[in-house]
């Protein structure tokens, strides 16, 4: 079979990452021919590529894409569209593939697929990684501009959601609004980012950190952005400080738009923090196994679910302080007794559970494990992967 993998937001395409398009290509090539079509333009960095990676046993195709300097204003916006128009462009030249899997976002692309899969008898498959336009709700959230402001994009999303042959999702919250507007029964499964256990451990096996001191050492992972709530991490561990806790030490691995003020916010409460910047994956995976609890600090109103760093902490074996909303993750940490939740937005709160977790190192090794399990179950690719691979090549 001849496959495209329509993914704009790939990354560094070199391999070492946890790149789930990489991952499913890598699968597929195995028994098929298989096409990443992405941008030339490198979401993470903000810089254009070079040239395009090669050496793999798939292929790899970047289309231009202008860019952009800032995660949420006018350019982006405008690049991603324009992208999506050279996608069009490219499939009406290109030979016609048997299926496109298609990640949204971005939205014109999967949009512009979708309606050449229909046009073509083309089977179309949607993998939703985020919700837009929700997620830009929760930056410019002004009651009835921003529903009117948002409103093309919610059009496109619907429309590629309608086209669907099947919909793939990070978590079942974003399976549920795309079988909101779907005119047909939607076949739809979610399959969590996760990571390839096998190869987590092997990473951390080469970069293990060894510790030494007696801190408790605290771990965030992630973007330094607005739907991050690193503050209130920050101000909880300034009031365990300010009732003895001396020894606690908070290690932020990620970059960000926000990322200086939340050094000098860091600085202002006199809060021990290591900010490292964006990571290797294989360095990332070193440093996080060696802390003692991991926080999963996501501010209120987000439409994320179940996202990348739920599988890397769990893989990690360490217990999670989560003040995420999603009703889906608060499950599933309850579920498997992985953690605690607190109130979103509330430092007091997070300060006693992370207290609760400081004082009893039993409780910590214990939910640790759990969540470990949970990352056997759950998070996977090895185990989870393999219903998307089959569903793509029709099996």
């Amino acid at each position: 079979m001849d496959i495209i993998i329509l993914a704009d937001f790939c990354r560094d395409l070199d391999g070492k990452g946890n790149n789930r398009f990489e991952y499913l290509a890598q699968l597929l090539s195995a028994e098929h021919d298989v096409e990443i079509l992405t941008s030339d333009f490198n979401h993470g960095r903000k810089t254009h590529f070079e040239e395009t990676p090669a050496g793999f046993k798939y292929k790899i195709t970047m289309l231009h894409e202008c860019g952009y300097y800032k995660n949420v204003c006018l350019r982006l916006f405008y690049s991603h569209f324009m992208w999506g128009k050279n996608v069009k462009k490219y499939l009406k030249k290109r030979k016609k593939p048997d299926v496109i899997y298609a990640a949204v976002p971005t939205l014109t692309a999967p949009y512009e697929a979708a309606r050449y899969c229909k046009k073509n008898g083309i089977k179309f498959i949607v993998d939703i990684q985020d919700l837009w336009p929700e997620a830009f709700q929760m930056v410019f959230n002004v009651p009835l501009v921003s529903d009117v402001i948002f409103a093309p994009l919610r059009w496109l999303a619907n429309g590629i959601y309608n086209r669907a042959d099947e919909v793939f999702a990070v978590s079942q919250t974003y399976i549920d609004r795309a079988s909101k507007v779907s005119k047909t029964a939607l076949k739809a499964s979610p399959v969590f980012l996760g990571t390839e256990l096998e190869r987590f451990d092997a990473q951390l096996a080469e970069n293990r950190v060894e510790r030494k001191d007696s801190d408790i050492l605290i771990g965030y992972v992630g973007t330094l952005g607005h739907s991050y709530d690193i503050e209130r991490v920050i101000d909880a561990l300034e009031m365990l400080c300010d009732k003895g806790y001396s020894n606690l030490k908070f290690l932020v691995m990620g970059d960000g738009p926000l990322r200086e003020r939340f050094e000098s916010y860091a600085r202002d409460k006199k809060v021990s923090v290591e900010f490292t910047g964006a990571l290797e994956y294989p360095k990332m995976v070193g440093r996080l196994c060696a802390c003692d609890i991991v926080v999963n600090p996501i501010a209120k109103g987000s439409a994320g679910s179940i996202i990348n760093k739920h599988g890397d902490y769990a893989a990690s074996g360490i217990a999670v302080i989560n003040s995420q909303e999603s009703p889906e993750y608060r499950a599933l940490v309850e579920e498997y007794n992985m953690g605690l939740s607190c109130e979103c937005g509330n430092a007091e709160d997070m300060a006693k559970k992370l207290r609760m977790l400081i004082d009893d190192p039993d409780l910590r090794l214990i939910m640790g494990k759990n969540a470990r399990r949970c990352a056997e179950e759950k998070f996977d690719r090895k185990k989870t992967y393999g219903r998307i691979a089959e569903v793509v090549s029709g099996k």
